[in-house]
């Protein structure tokens, strides 16, 4: 049994947008990808960071879902900037139940468990972004709640922005991590060369990791065991 984390993955097999356009690391992405998920067994669990399908909707998506669904273990899916895909945990869910993908389940205002851990999250917020106070306090709420969720277990946190980079840090939500006793926290979005702008390693009092596909080379990370 391990733990696995990747963002990024940006699968387009019900739509007409592959990342291969983009080249470099990106070409043949699909066929990278699905060699490094292969190693996925049955009792694994793997987060995806965001930015997991270019389906503009659930039915869009459909071929997607359909792909994770079919590979080993249990998915616990996270909002990124680019899934507008994404509703209510009431139709995903539904969507999820009426096709019989039975091993994707939602990371959002909520936690689950593997082993002692606690792996919780949110999609987070990102100085691109409109702007928008209120939905940035809305981020910050719904990690609060993941984190408030989890009780005293030692915890994970999964995003899909990243919280601080290099020029960059958002207090509101490191003051989160710190003050819930966050251990380690893996994030996704920064492609190319932004790579270089990543914090990898501790800053403060928690572990930070890049984990966009093209960045781990399309294989996920294992976590634990």
């Amino acid at each position: 049994m391990a733990l696995y984390v990747i963002g990024d993955t940006h699968l387009s097999l019900g739509s007409d947008k592959p990342m291969d356009v983009f080249g470099g690391g990106w070409t043949g992405y699909l066929d990278k990808l699905s060699a490094g998920l292969g190693v996925l067994r049955p009792e694994d669990t793997i987060v995806l960071c965001g930015d997991i399908s270019w389906g503009m909707t659930l039915a869009a998506a459909r071929a997607d879902f359909a792909f994770l669904d079919a590979l080993p273990g249990r998915k616990l899916l996270l909002k990124g900037n680019h899934d507008y895909w994404w509703t209510t945990a009431a139709k995903m869910n539904g969507f999820f139940a009426e096709h019989g993908f039975s091993t994707l389940q939602i990371l959002h205002n909520n936690c689950h468990t593997y082993g002692d851990w606690a792996l919780c999250g949110t999609r987070g917020w990102f100085y691109e972004e409109t702007g928008d106070q209120k939905v940035f306090r809305r981020e910050v709420m719904r990690l609060e709640a993941s984190l408030k969720a989890a009780g005293e277990r030692p915890k994970l946190c999964f995003l899909h922005y990243p919280p601080c980079y290099q020029g960059y840090r958002c207090p509101e939500i490191l003051e989160l991590l710190e003050r819930y006793g966050v251990e380690r926290c893996y994030y996704g979005h920064l492609h190319g060369g932004s790579h270089r702008l990543a914090v990898e390693g501790r800053y403060g009092a928690v572990e930070y990791h890049l984990v966009s596909a093209d960045y781990v080379e399309f294989r996920p990370q294992k976590i634990c065991e």
